[in-house]
């Protein structure tokens, strides 16, 4: 079988690369790719999975969709490429972590230096359209995405997981493991953040429960380019 990932999600994924489902996304993705604009660039479609092993997951952030506009979606949720606007719900997360630990907010919407900690900025769904959001739903990519949070479930060190909004949230059945730490909000979308969002202080919780297990905090502060 072709290696698709390049570290340890390679070997618990290899199955799903195998079933019926994910071949016909696979060719689904291959016609997509071919006759329509699609985000994020095919070579970063998994760039979650390859900027954090397995084995480094200290904490999951499920999104839901990619951003379907020009030079923003880069395979990890929530965030954009540097010299991108920032998008309103990355913004609210910023205005939240200034809040809860007194971070910087900074000039740009790059979060590899999450990823390279151990915060999986996973998305529900992988690929989209240009500017048709949600239209890559129902293709296969739940069925992917769900299996890697039942292997982050199955993983018998402490994991934080954060569930904002519903559709995040409808994933909370799949967590079983009384291991792990689930925090669930409103959505940070200017829609919903003011529902619960802001004050929920996710990153300290987060951080607190680590340091309680003998696992060493994230270091939440995006440096400013």
């Amino acid at each position: 079988m072709a290696t698709i990932l390049k570290n340890d999600w390679q070997e618990v994924l290899s199955e799903e690369f195998e079933k019926p489902y994910y071949k016909a996304l696979r060719q689904f993705l291959i016609q997509e790719y071919t006759t329509q604009q699609i985000f994020p660039p095919m070579h970063d479609i998994f760039n979650a999975l390859h900027f954090t092993p397995l084995k480094d997951v200290k904490v999951l952030l499920l999104g839901q969709d990619p951003y379907h506009d020009l030079h923003q979606a880069h395979g990890l949720s929530f965030s954009v490429l540097p010299g991108q606007k920032i998008p309103p719900s990355l913004q609210n997360i910023y205005k939240e972590l200034n809040e809860d630990l007194g971070c910087d907010i900074p000039n740009h919407g790059y979060l590899k230096k999450w990823a390279d900690q151990g915060v999986l900025l996973l998305n529900t769904v992988l690929t989209v359209r240009a500017h048709q959001a949600n239209s890559h739903q129902s293709k296969g990519w739940e069925q992917f995405t769900d299996a890697i949070i039942r292997i982050i479930n199955a993983q018998e060190r402490p994991i934080v997981i954060f569930l904002w909004g519903r559709p995040a949230q409808l994933k909370k059945g799949m967590l079983t493991n009384p291991k792990h730490m689930i925090l669930e909000s409103p959505h940070p979308s200017p829609l919903s953040a003011y529902r619960g969002f802001f004050g929920s202080r996710p990153f300290s919780k987060a951080n607190s429960f680590l340091t309680a297990h003998g696992v060493s905090p994230i270091d939440w502060q995006i440096d400013t380019l």
